[in-house]
């Protein structure tokens, strides 16, 4: 595995870039950063050390941060890589210096901190801070604790953290993404919210997916409905394109007292419990037929419970630095009182497998499904998925006979389970595997472009 080198710096007006002792003999008469290259003298470094030294001349025609002091050396022809420059593609920006990007800066400044551990160059831009002629981006670092912008060249490889759908459905994204990706040849990653139907479809005729996927269908008729609830006992109805539980609908019918319950959450974020004799007049007054055109069916799963209440997992996956798939983060989700979902705003409590599995045999059990569901399922999303998919979060359940289903999965992963202190050493491995998988991404790009493009 490559490591990354300390970079160090001296004055001279002469394009120099002196290379470790431990590369290898070639010589080379161009030094790249991300989108621009200058032709330079590629010499062993004269003192024997196995550091990179860079001329400042050819720094400042490369516009390299003055403030990287690792980086990672690639060589290509007769051309030597410096970088990866990773840009981190986003929206939201703002005016103020403490927060440039709102709310979410906090995020960024974490994942940006690991520059000088990890060795990649990351910043974040956006599409007002591109300079198409010149071939520059105006990126966000986050120094010393603080925000600063460095005029950078467009980077090797762009991680795309658009918040939410409506960002991505803007005019422009799509032209901007093609053309960084056609023009520049900048492999993007990460693109794309998951639909809901869309992976299901996808994936139920994968051999080894199939297992983990409970019944799934658009709506295309009442019957159909009534047919499910007649099989299982219940059914979920949720928009396809929905996040953090907001408008799903859980039917479940109550032998006992031959009702029809419908659970869900009003507008007002409370709980909510509706029974009904009729489920055709139930499903009417819950779900206009306008709206149902635009919802999901799945199969209902009586889940295994904690406390009475209903458990469900979430599990992160990544890839690294090689370009294999990990579980980087696993929690379990306790649903709140009432709720039909685990989400923290419904009142859902994250807790580790150790507090819900307090035999530690079952918890081991437990863990290993769950990473075998996750390994296996981001290996077929990825080969029946389009684009590079860096990091996906699940959303699993486990019946009460110990089956393992998928409910969701997400292409831009929520982080409150983090919030947990059991699960800190987790956060921090999600961003350094979503950084270096820019690292594996870039090395891909130079040995092998028409593999990484086709």
């Amino acid at each position: 595995m490559i490591k990354p080198y300390k970079l160090e710096r001296f004055e001279t007006k002469e394009k120099i870039l002196y290379l470790p002792v431990s590369m290898d003999q070639e010589t080379a008469q161009t030094v790249s950063l991300g989108s621009l290259q200058a032709a330079a003298v590629c010499r062993k470094h004269p003192n024997g050390r196995n550091v990179v030294s860079i001329s400042s001349r050819l720094a400042e025609d490369l516009s390299l941060p003055p403030f990287i002091s690792t980086i990672y050396l690639f060589r290509h022809e007769n051309t030597i890589i410096l970088g990866p420059l990773i840009g981190i593609f986003t929206s939201g920006f703002t005016s103020f210096l403490m927060k440039p990007i709102g709310e979410r800066s906090a995020f960024f400044s974490k994942l940006l901190s690991l520059q000088s551990s990890l060795g990649v160059i990351p910043f974040v831009f956006g599409d007002k801070h591109i300079d198409w002629e010149n071939g520059l981006v105006k990126g966000h670092f986050y120094i010393r604790n603080q925000w600063e912008t460095h005029i950078v060249p467009l980077p090797n490889v762009i991680y795309d953290r658009l918040p939410n759908r409506r960002s991505e459905r803007k005019a422009g994204y799509q032209e901007i993404k093609t053309r960084l990706q056609k023009q520049y040849g900048i492999p993007w990653y990460n693109p794309g919210f998951f639909n809901k139907l869309d992976v299901f479809e996808r994936l139920e005729n994968d051999e080894e997916a199939i297992r983990y996927l409970p019944e799934t269908h658009a709506f295309q008729s009442f019957s159909q409905i009534e047919r499910m609830m007649s099989k299982y006992g219940q059914v979920f109805i949720k928009p396809k394109n929905g996040s953090l539980g907001l408008g799903v609908h859980q039917f479940t019918f109550n032998r006992k007292s031959e009702e029809y319950l419908c659970r869900f959450q009003d507008r007002n974020g409370t709980n909510r419990l509706i029974k009904s004799s009729s489920f055709e007049k139930l499903l009417q007054k819950m779900i206009p037929a306008k709206i149902l055109n635009r919802m999901i069916i799945q199969q209902g799963i009586n889940l295994m419970k904690s406390g009475n209440r209903p458990v469900d997992f979430r599990v992160h996956t990544n890839k690294d630095e090689n370009g294999e798939w990990q579980v980087s983060a696993i929690a379990a989700k306790v649903a709140g009182e009432g709720s039909v979902t685990t989400h923290l705003h419904n009142g859902g409590k994250v807790k580790s497998l150790s507090e819900i599995f307090t035999d530690p045999e079952q918890c081991r059990r437990t863990d290993e499904k769950l990473r075998l569901a996750a390994i296996t399922l981001s290996s077929a999303l990825e080969r029946n998925m389009e684009g590079f998919i860096g990091e996906i979060g699940f959303d699993f359940g486990i019946d009460s006979l110990g089956r393992v289903w998928l409910f969701e999965a997400n292409s831009k992963p929520g982080r409150s389970i983090f919030t947990h202190p059991d699960l800190k050493s987790f956060e921090l491995l999600t961003r350094k595997l979503s950084l270096s998988f820019g690292l594996y991404l870039t090395q891909q790009s130079i040995r092998q472009p028409q593999e990484t493009f086709k």
